[in-house]
């Protein structure tokens, strides 16, 4: 009937009726884990999944499947808190390394005073990349909780 173009005829015949679309539609939203997450809801599941048979295509059973569930949301949430802080440990390092510079600054001013503007300028240059260090990994420990 449709398949040329008769502005006459009317197409009504070539789609399902409007209830049997609302019942698929109700299952397609429903997210693919939750058929999987309980046995005790295996007959709800059943009877939200019984309409697909009618006038869905299997076009819209595949869509199904990229759309994610509060479990993987949790899971993904879960991730970014421990990327995170596994990224934040860099700072700690960082916190290490100034310590360490500036412990070295003095045991160097201890045995030559005389050096101790050229110790100064190097101590200093050896906290402000240390620093940065420890600053790239507080950005990426922000970024693995926000941006992505």
């Amino acid at each position: 009937c449709c398949s040329s173009i008769n502005y006459g005829e009317s197409c009504q015949n070539n789609f399902p009726p409007l209830t049997q679309v609302r019942a698929g539609s109700r299952a397609l939203y429903r997210p693919l884990s939750a058929a999987v997450v309980s046995d005790g809801r295996r007959a709800e599941t059943a009877s939200l999944l019984a309409p697909l048979s009618g006038g869905v295509s299997q076009q819209q059973v595949a869509l199904r499947g990229f759309q994610t569930s509060a479990v993987s949301r949790d899971i993904d949430t879960a991730a970014k808190f421990i990327g995170a802080g596994a990224a934040t440990v860099g700072v700690a390092g960082s916190g290490a390394g100034i310590g360490t510079v500036f412990g070295s600054l003095i045991i160097g001013y201890a045995r030559n005073p005389s050096l101790k503007q050229q110790l100064f300028s190097y101590a200093i240059l050896g906290f402000a990349l240390s620093e940065a260090m420890g600053l790239f990994c507080l950005m990426v420990a922000f970024l693995i909780l926000f941006a992505m």
